[in-house]
């Protein structure tokens, strides 16, 4: 594809690296910010500085917060006996829109994937452990909320390998999401009832 300009070209191959993007839908909106004032490109370049100097991770929890403690995790309302381990923040996103859920949860990061290099020690399962050790915790069940992939029930089979010295109650949520579906594609209903159907997590 030929360009315009070189700036234009070097705009379009960062935005092209965006997952689901292609290159003429950068060119697209590439275009588009040429087109519009300055303010709104400043704008938006600002909100990305910002965002990526100031986000944080729920030092309790893991996941994308303003704070040090996520808003889930310092809410009195939550029901501290419920720790919901899910793969990633939109895995908490797609739980909290159904609304059946008022639990904790613990972000890990990714699953275990040896094809993709993945192994335990680069997901946030030590910090899980040690949270569940902490004397302060309440966690009474954890769900397992991972996606019905090869991926997600080898993570948690070696979850509860590494959970077994708990005295804690092991589900998994109903298997109403399609095998080898993402958490995030399942509509908010049938998620929903997964969470509230959940099923005691056999490990075999």
């Amino acid at each position: 594809m030929e360009y315009p300009s070189k700036l234009v070209e070097n705009a379009v191959n960062e935005i092209a690296r965006l997952p689901g993007i292609g290159k003429k839908t950068a060119l697209r909106l590439v275009l588009h910010l040429l087109k519009e004032r300055d303010t709104t490109t400043f704008a938006l370049t600002s909100a990305l500085d910002q965002l990526r100097k100031e986000i944080k991770y729920c030092q309790q929890c893991q996941n994308i917060s303003d704070d040090t403690v996520c808003r889930i995790c310092s809410s009195v309302r939550r029901d501290r006996g419920l720790l919901c381990v899910v793969e990633d923040t939109r895995d908490v996103l797609a739980i909290e829109n159904t609304a059946q859920y008022q639990g904790l949860y613990h972000v890990l990061g990714g699953v275990i994937s040896p094809l993709n290099g993945v192994g335990p020690d680069e997901l946030n399962i030590e910090l899980l452990v040690r949270r569940l050790q902490s004397p302060d915790s309440e966690v009474k069940e954890v769900i397992f909320a991972l996606s019905a992939t090869m991926e997600g029930d080898t993570t948690a089979f070696y979850l509860t390998k590494k959970l077994k010295e708990f005295d804690l109650k092991i589900s998994t949520i109903a298997r109403g999401v399609p095998i080898g579906g993402e958490l995030e594609y399942a509509d908010e209903i049938t998620l929903g009832r997964s969470i509230v159907s959940r099923t005691t997590y056999s490990g075999e």
